[in-house]
């Protein structure tokens, strides 16, 4: 019978506590974008890292990396939960700039685009 599968359809109703535990069950991550090595940098959060490393890297949204042609990816970090990840980026964005260029010299020392490597 070819053509002729079964599509079960699954309503799924979950209470604010079960969706905030799957949402932080997500792997999530931080990042910074650069646009050249000790450069402007910018510190930002994301469940998809490819997908909005590209959206920097195209300037699809009009804004401070777009601005500043930051467009490689220099470091990233992953959380097992985006609560984690938003308290990290936030604890990083007051941090003095020495503190972020060390977080990338150490893990890229030539403030390589690391986004090739993730496609």
């Amino acid at each position: 019978m070819r053509g002729h599968g079964t599509n079960v359809i699954v309503d799924i109703t979950l209470d604010r506590s079960s969706l905030r535990t799957l949402h932080s069950r997500m792997a999530a991550y931080v990042y910074i974008m650069s646009n050249k090595r000790y450069g402007t940098i910018y510190v930002g959060v994301t469940s998809d890292i490819v997908r909005r490393a590209w959206e920097h890297r195209e300037g699809i949204y009009p804004g401070f990396t777009d601005r500043y042609g930051l467009h490689d990816l220099v470091w990233y970090e992953v959380h097992e939960s985006i609560i984690d990840a938003i308290k990290r980026e936030h604890a990083m964005k007051h941090w003095p700039r020495r503190w972020k260029t060390a977080l990338v010299d150490e893990m890229n020392p030539q403030w390589e685009d690391l986004f090739p490597g993730l496609i």
